[in-house]
């Protein structure tokens, strides 16, 4: 009789049904912020936004290290200016850990690094795209705020060009970091500004998509800026929820109307009037975006949109519109 224990052992070797991989969950919001946070004032709360506060609780050394050397990753192969040419550097920053805001992020530094010649000199932060885990640093402000001299090292904030694409929830003072129940924070109009001026950065497209996002405009708008936000600053914007690929704002602008080669002033307008479509169909308070273009900021736009691809690109992802109609 021949022995079973090989056939056994193979079988001890195989994995138990129970123990099968189970599919990747990500990072959600199940516990309350910090003392710090809910025990604040309104003015407290400003106050530390505008510090760029940011807190981290319960994290481990291990994952101390990891999001360093994502970091690192992250911000070594940029590559320098060319002088002589109007470079643009983007910053797409994903500060919310719901997966609507990582594949927002992403997509956008894509569109954006497309259109403005700025592969290579493109950084992406955000959390996961409901895949997997991130194998990127995560949206937080210390993080932004290292994205943003690393820019300044290389760029030459006389010709170059900032642009930075932010998505998250918002608040009356600012964007919201919050990744999982372990990261908490938020960067406020004045401390964005505070950021961008320590580094000279004054030709910038800032993009801000959130609710309350109003708030940036008055504050950022200069001469060589231009500034977008999804909501006035008293209003909410639609389609951040987790399960989306799009916001209603970074849809109908990134994924829509910036991917075609027309200006950005007609690429706004289009994006605006979309939103008022969908928010009408979804019987919305109307979001209300805003936007500010300074009179200098042609000077360096011009030569960036002459650059500009000729053939449009293809939306991605599920149109977020399609969230009015439920489950």
């Amino acid at each position: 009789m021949r022995s079973i224990l090989p056939f056994a052992l193979a079988l001890l070797a195989l994995p138990a049904a129970s123990a099968q991989q189970q599919p990747y969950a990500p990072p959600k919001h199940t516990a309350p912020p910090p003392p710090a946070l809910t025990r604040s004032t309104p003015q407290e709360v400003v106050q530390q936004a505008d510090g760029g506060m940011q807190i981290e609780r319960d994290r481990t050394a291990t994952h101390a290290l990891a999001e360093h050397r994502r970091l690192t990753r992250a911000l070594g192969p940029l590559l320098p200016q060319r002088k002589g040419v109007v470079d643009a550097y983007v910053l797409s920053v994903g500060l919310d850990s719901d997966p609507v805001f990582g594949r927002e992020a992403r997509e956008a530094g894509k569109v954006l690094s497309r259109r403005y010649d700025a592969v290579g000199r493109t950084i992406i932060l955000g959390g996961s795209d409901g895949k997997a885990p991130s194998p990127l640093p995560m949206g937080s402000p210390a993080n932004v705020e290292a994205a943003l001299s690393r820019i300044a090292e290389l760029m030459d904030e006389k010709e170059d060009v900032l642009i930075l694409y932010t998505t998250s929830h918002g608040a009356p003072f600012g964007v919201v970091y919050h990744d999982g129940n372990e990261g908490f924070g938020a960067i406020s109009p004045k401390r964005l500004a505070q950021l961008l001026q320590a580094h000279g950065m004054q030709r910038r497209l800032l993009i801000v998509s959130a609710c309350y996002s109003g708030v940036f405009v008055p504050v950022l708008s200069s001469p060589q800026t231009a500034i977008i936000s999804a909501a006035a600053a008293d209003r909410s914007s639609f389609g951040c929820a987790a399960e989306n690929d799009w916001t209603f704002f970074g849809d109908a602008l990134v994924n829509r109307a910036l991917r075609k080669p027309q200006p950005l002033g007609s690429a706004v307008t289009e994006a605006i009037a979309e939103i008022a479509t969908w928010e009408t169909r979804g019987k919305l308070k109307p979001s209300l975006p805003q936007r500010s273009i300074g009179t200098d900021v042609q000077k360096w736009l011009a030569p960036l949109e002459a650059r500009m691809p000729k053939i449009a690109t293809q939306p991605v992802g599920k149109p977020s519109v399609d969230s009015l109609q439920g489950p």
